[in-house]
C-alpha cells in the first residue's frame, strides 16, 4: 500500500494545488444547486427549458476547455522548465482558439436554436407543455449568448494561471461570480428589492452579470501584480506564434478539442435518449445531474491537480517522480469519491424535496442520484486517467479513452434501449452508467506501462 499512499509532504503539496480548486468547484456546484432550485421554484416547465438550453451551452463550454487544454499541456511543461516566452506563445494560441470557438457557437446557436432544443422534446407530454418548454428554452438561450465571450476570456486567463501553479486567483474570481449569480438570481427571478419578476430571463441576466464580474476580477488581479506573473508581460506586444509550436500544439491539441466536442455532444445525445421517456425525465435528469456534481467535486479537482502537478514534473524532466505522484493522486481521488458518493446516496431522497416539482419527478430524481453516487468512484478513476495521459501529450489515446468509448459503447447502447425497448428510465440509466466499468479496464491498461510520461519541451 505504500506505493499508493504519500507522506505528509506529498499531501501538503497536493492540497496546496487541489484544495483551492476543490473549494472553487464545491461552492460553484453548491450555488449551482441553489440556482437550479430557484429556477425550479417557478415551475417544472421553466426548469426543463433552462436545463435543455444549458445542455447546449455545455457543448460550447467543454469545447473551450478542450481547445485550451492542448496548449495547456505545453504551458504547464514550459512553466516547469522556467520558459516565460514559451508560456506567452501558448497563451496567444489559446486566444485564437477562444475567438474562433466563440464566433462559431454564437452563429450555430443563433441560427439553429429551435431545431436543437426540439431534439429534447420528443417524449410523451401535453402539447402545451412542450411549446411552453420550447419558449422558455429559447428565451434563456438567446440571452445566454451574451455571456459566451466573457466566459471564454475568463477561461483563457484562468487556465494559464492554474497551469502555472496559481489556483487562488481563479478560485476567488469564480467564487465572486457564483455569489453574484446567486444574489441576482434571487433579485431578478422572483422580483425582489423593487425589481420586476423576470423568471428564466432573470436567471439568464444574473449569469451574464456574473461572467463579467469573474473576468473583471481576474484581469484586475493579473495586471495589478504583473511582477508575480512575468509571463503576462508584453503578452499583446506581438500576436505571433512560432510556426513549429503551432504545429506541435495542433498535433496534441486538436485531438483534445475534437474529444471535448464529441464527448459533450455525446452527453447531450445521451440526455436526448433519456428524454424520450417524457418531460418528467428531463426535469429529473436535471436535478440528478446538478446534485451529483456535489460528489463529483473531488474527482474533478483531483483531475486538475494531476494536469498541473504531473505536467510540471514532466516539464522538469522528473519522470519517475511524475509516475509515482500520479499513482498516489489517482488512489486518493478514487477513495475520496467512495466517501463522497456514499454521503450523496444517503442524502438522495432529500435533495428533490427542495424543488417545486411533482412527486413523479422527485421519485425519478432520487433513483438517478443513487445510480450516479454508486458510479462516481469509477468516474473518478477514469477522469484522473484522462488527465494523466493528457499531461504527457498522449492526446490521441485520450480520445480513444474518452469520446471513443462513449461513441462506441455508451451512445449505441442508450440509443438502442431508448428506441427499440420500453425499458423505464431507471434500468435504462443504470445500464448506460454501468458501462463505466468497462472504461475503467481500458484506462487501467493504458496507464499500466507508464509510457505516457513524456517531457515534450526537453528539446526546446
Amino acid at each position: 500500500m505504500r506505493k499508493y499512499i504519500g507522506d505528509r509532504k506529498f499531501y501538503k503539496m497536493l492540497f496546496a494545488v487541489a484544495v483551492p480548486i476543490m473549494i472553487q468547484n464545491g461552492i460553484t456546484t453548491f450555488v449551482g444547486l441553489l440556482d437550479n432550485i430557484m429556477v425550479g421554484g417557478i415551475g417544472t416547465v421553466q426548469m426543463s427549458g433552462v436545463a435543455i438550453s444549458n445542455q447546449l451551452l455545455f457543448v460550447f463550454n467543454l469545447c473551450v476547455f478542450g481547445g485550451l487544454s492542448g496548449a495547456g499541456i505545453f504551458t504547464a511543461q514550459y512553466f516547469g522548465k522556467g520558459d516565460m516566452e514559451g508560456i506567452r506563445h501558448t497563451f496567444r494560441f489559446k486566444l485564437y482558439v477562444c475567438l474562433l470557438l466563440s464566433a462559431a457557437a454564437i452563429l450555430v446557436l443563433l441560427l439553429n436554436s429551435r431545431a436543437l432544443i426540439g431534439l429534447f422534446l420528443t417524449g410523451e407530454a401535453a402539447q402545451g407543455d412542450i411549446e411552453a418548454t420550447l419558449g422558455y428554452a429559447q428565451q434563456y438561450l438567446y440571452l445566454m449568448l451574451l455571456q459566451i465571450v466573457p466566459f471564454a476570456a475568463a477561461q483563457l486567463y484562468s487556465s494559464t494561471l492554474r497551469e502555472c501553479g496559481n489556483t487562488k486567483i481563479p478560485m476567488a474570481a469564480s467564487l465572486s461570480a457564483v455569489f453574484t449569480n446567486l444574489v441576482f438570481n434571487w433579485i431578478l427571478i422572483y422580483g425582489k428589492l423593487g425589481f420586476p419578476k423576470l423568471g428564466v430571463v432573470g436567471a439568464a441576466i444574473a449569469t451574464i452579470i456574473s461572467r463579467f464580474v469573474e473576468l473583471s476580477i481576474i484581469l484586475f488581479a493579473v495586471y495589478r501584480h504583473l511582477d508575480r506573473f512575468p509571463y503576462f508581460r508584453k503578452m499583446y506586444r506581438s500576436l505571433r506564434i512560432p510556426g513549429r509550436l503551432i504545429k506541435l500544439i495542433a498535433l496534441k491539441g486538436m485531438p483534445l478539442l475534437a474529444n471535448e466536442f464529441l464527448w459533450s455532444f455525446g452527453v447531450s445525445l445521451l440526455s436526448q435518449c433519456y428524454s424520450t421517456r417524457g418531460l418528467a425525465v428531463v426535469a429529473a435528469t436535471n436535478i440528478s445531474q446538478t446534485v451529483s456534481r456535489l460528489s463529483d467535486v473531488v474527482f474533478f479537482s483531483m483531475g486538475s491537480a494531476v494536469a498541473i502537478i504531473v505536467g510540471q514534473l514532466l516539464g522538469a524532466n522528473r519522470i519517475e517522480e511524475a509516475k509515482d505522484t500520479d499513482r498516489k493522486i489517482i488512489f486518493f481521488a478514487t477513495a475520496g469519491c467512495v466517501v463522497s458518493g456514499a454521503l450523496t446516496a444517503v442524502c438522495a431522497p432529500f435533495f428533490p424535496l427542495l424543488y417545486n416539482v411533482t412527486d413523479e419527478v422527485r421519485a425519478l430524481a432520487t433513483q438517478l442520484i443513487l445510480i450516479a453516487a454508486a458510479i462516481s468512484p469509477l468516474h473518478s478513476f477514469n477522469n484522473c486517467a484522462y488527465f494523466t495521459l493528457r499531461s504527457g501529450g498522449k492526446t490521441l489515446i485520450t480520445v480513444i479513452l474518452d469520446c471513443g468509448f462513449m461513441w462506441a459503447a455508451s451512445i449505441p447502447v442508450a440509443y438502442c434501449l431508448s428506441r427499440f425497448t420500453s425499458l423505464p428510465i431507471f434500468p435504462l440509466y443504470l445500464i448506460c452508467q454501468a458501462l463505466e466499468v468497462l472504461k475503467c479496464f481500458l484506462a487501467f491498461f493504458l496507464l499500466r506501462h507508464g509510457n505516457w510520461a513524456v517531457n515534450m519541451v526537453k528539446e526546446e
